[in-house]
């Protein structure tokens, strides 16, 4: 399909699609953009397994029927992938090549007016790559259970993933208290530690270790054994799958580098040992106690979005729609405060949102006596 270039000024087709790692949520998003512009007559083609789709030209024509239905819908009606368009992995197995160039012609074979992307950190740097190098018009929308991209207050998926990962640890709390254990939660986050702070402030957690306030192995075990001096036989440690040690957080130099890169190795061939996993052990050593390791894993992206996250969802669509109505192009919608505001993709591309230790949830945490991991207070 070739359609030809258009000198009208209203907008009259967009392209969306879906990239990074799934989460509920998208496919409301997806519904609020379609719906929103279709009301203006804009045509709305969905591009197949993110990037991937977009550089290969495969899509699919996006109707007012596709998109009833999608605001309990988990998952992505276009499914996704991680492929950068800079960074497209070759079928023959010959590396990455640079397939910019192809995804620009796929923009403007379709004759679209902007690309609207939604991901997180990784799908925000590769639109401002398009929108810089390739000159296509984009607009994102910021989406991740890590809630780590910068320059939103939250990412649609976040309260998801955070339901989900509270409710777990709150199933725990019966079988850990049943048989006098220390349950040890691991938590999705990469190296941002909101998943694991919220939902283990809301589910009562014991320790929670996140990676923005490296912990000490003997204020960990001392506070659990505090715990149990007092008759509190049983606890929650939710740790942030980033988490770090003190000792590993001052390294530095060429050893710190050494060490980093053998650990990604080790975990890219299976032999890496997760932190929750050398916690438990270290936890059962010196205290004692029995322990045990849940990994929920993908469980906290699955099902459906939360109520708090259609809701959001549909303010996120409606306003990136709006955004690509309105022709401001190259930003990302973000929540600040309660407003949706338009952030420029050039601030938001390469940063990241990590939790101040200043945070009000850092300071809640610590005032209802959970161990952050770096001090201990007796109970």
């Amino acid at each position: 399909m070739q359609r030809p270039e258009s000198n009208s000024d209203k907008v009259r087709a967009i392209g969306i699609l879906t990239s990074g790692g799934d989460c509920p949520g998208l496919n409301a998003v997806i519904r609020a953009i379609g719906k929103t512009v279709q009301r203006e007559g804009v045509e709305v083609f969905g591009f197949l397994e993110g990037f991937t789709g977009l550089v290969e030209n495969r899509y699919v024509r996006l109707y007012d029927e596709d998109l009833s239905g999608l605001l309990t819908q988990g998952g992505t009606i276009l499914r996704t992938s991680r492929n950068k368009p800079h960074k497209m992995p070759m079928a023959d197995g010959g590396g990455n090549r640079d397939m910019t160039g192809a995804a620009v012609e796929s923009y403007k074979r379709l004759g679209l007016d902007c690309l609207v992307c939604l991901g997180g950190g990784g799908t925000q740097k590769s639109a401002y790559h398009l929108m810089k190098e390739g000159g296509l018009n984009v607009v994102t929308v910021p989406k991740t259970i890590d809630n780590d991209v910068y320059g939103t207050d939250t990412c649609f998926g976040f309260d998801t993933g955070m339901t989900i990962a509270a409710e777990a640890m709150d199933r725990l709390h019966t079988t850990a208290s049943s048989h006098h254990r220390v349950m040890v939660v691991d938590v999705m986050g990469h190296n941002s530690g909101w998943l694991a702070l919220a939902s283990g402030v809301a589910a009562g957690a014991d320790v929670i270790l996140i990676p923005e306030i490296p912990y000490k192995l003997e204020v960990i075990t001392e506070s659990l054994l505090d715990r149990m001096r007092h008759g509190k036989y049983f606890s929650i440690v939710a740790v942030a799958e980033g988490a770090i040690s003190k000792e590993d957080a001052n390294g530095s130099g060429d050893k710190a580098k050494a060490k980093a890169k053998k650990k990604k190795k080790a975990a890219s061939s299976g032999s890496h040992v997760p932190v929750s996993q050398q916690l438990a052990d270290h936890i059962e050593e010196v205290t004692g106690l029995e322990t045990r390791v849940t990994t929920l894993g993908h469980l906290q992206r699955g099902g459906v979005p939360t109520p708090t996250d259609r809701v959001l969802c549909t303010e996120f669509g409606v306003r990136a729609a709006e955004l690509v109505l309105e022709k401001k192009f190259g930003n990302m919608v973000a929540l600040q405060g309660t407003k949706m505001v338009p952030m420029p993709l050039e601030e938001v591309a390469g940063n990241k949102s990590l939790v101040p230790l200043d945070h009000p949830l850092v300071t809640a945490a610590r005032a209802v006596q959970t161990c952050l991991g770096d001090e201990w207070r007796p109970l």
